[in-house]
């Protein structure tokens, strides 16, 4: 049987800044999760301490409630940092108030200055690209992540790293700065950061060469559900470099990252499927994933040529499955 091998394709990761890391396992800048619960009147339980109140409330959902206690509390004492978070957060989201790019940016730098890292996070957020009303300030979001990331901030360390790695005018990429913010991103729980750092020690870049801390890093992001994560975890699992061999778990963590519209996973799936690797071999299954890769760009003749003389029953087994998973 001929030797399968699967190669990673994240060679271009952490090459020139100017590239901005040209690849599909580049890191790119974190933005805060949103809120999607509707709004609806809300009481708290008796008992609770009354500064939780807004927040409560809006992690429940009931947005107008927090929105109006969150003032009340602002008005009552001009230091309430939490609060002023929280209105900026719902001006940004425009929950409970017309979205207003620019109040939001206002509360948040209040907050910012008070001394809150979710705050500071924010507007580093809203700087980075600018939005309505509020100019970009690839400078001032900076700042604002540096005064996060001081604090721990996990999504601002994140993002301190992937700045470290594109440089700007005045500085060149700092891998060994990258590095170090995302194993502090990894370390206050952040997946990305865990999947960055466990990139930079599989190239040895910013960081001595270690491919099995590599590969604990890349199993907890794969783990976690990064993809670009699973799909380096696999490739490694696969062919034994970093962990024991496993092919059929390295099938499996494929799949995952297959379904969820990778076309790296798709493609190396596929040829698993071709090869009888990890999984039974199955050439409608390769099909399947060899056309979701390739419609995805992601040319490979050797799939072409495998499943070029497929049966009308064996094509339309193919269909049926494709329309199954695009369902899904």
């Amino acid at each position: 049987m001929r030797a399968l091998r699967l190669f990673p394709l994240l060679a271009v990761l952490l090459v020139a800044a100017s590239a901005h890391a040209q690849s599909y396992a580049s890191p790119v800048f974190q933005s805060p999760p949103k809120p999607v619960a509707p709004d609806a009147p809300w009481t708290p339980p008796p008992g609770g301490p009354a500064r939780d109140i807004a927040f409560g409330a809006y992690q429940r959902g009931y947005f107008v409630t927090a929105f109006r206690e969150a003032m009340r509390r602002v008005g009552e004492n001009d230091k309430d940092a939490a609060a002023m978070t929280l209105i900026g957060e719902i001006y940004h989201d425009g929950i409970a108030a017309p979205q207003d790019m620019v109040e939001a940016a206002r509360w948040y730098r209040l907050a910012s200055a008070l001394g809150d890292r979710q705050a500071a996070f924010e507007l580093g957020v809203i700087l980075l690209d600018g939005a309505k009303g509020v100019e970009r300030d690839r400078a001032g979001a900076k700042a604002q992540f540096e005064r996060a990331a001081a604090k721990d901030h996990p999504g601002a360390l994140y993002n301190m790293g992937v700045l470290a790695i594109q440089g700007d005018e005045k500085n060149k990429p700092d891998f060994a700065k990258a590095a170090d913010y995302f194993r502090r991103a990894a370390l206050a729980g952040d997946e990305n950061g865990a999947y960055s750092y466990g990139v930079m020690l599989r190239q040895g870049k910013g960081v001595p060469l270690d491919i099995g801390e590599s590969a604990r890093w890349l199993k907890r992001a794969s783990d976690a559900g990064i993809i670009a994560g699973q799909v380096e975890y696999a490739i490694m699992l696969f062919n034994g470099v970093g962990v024991e061999r496993d092919e059929k778990s390295a099938a499996e963590i494929f799949l995952k990252a297959a379904a969820h519209r990778n076309p790296i996973a798709q493609n190396r799936l596929a040829h698993l499927y071709i090869s009888g690797r990890g999984v039974p071999r199955d050439l409608v299954q390769a099909a399947v994933w060899h056309n979701f890769a390739k419609a995805a760009g992601l040319e490979d003749a050797e799939l072409d040529a495998a499943t070029a003389h497929l049966t009308p029953e064996e094509i339309g087994r193919v269909r049926d499955l494709e329309r199954r998973q695009m369902e899904f």
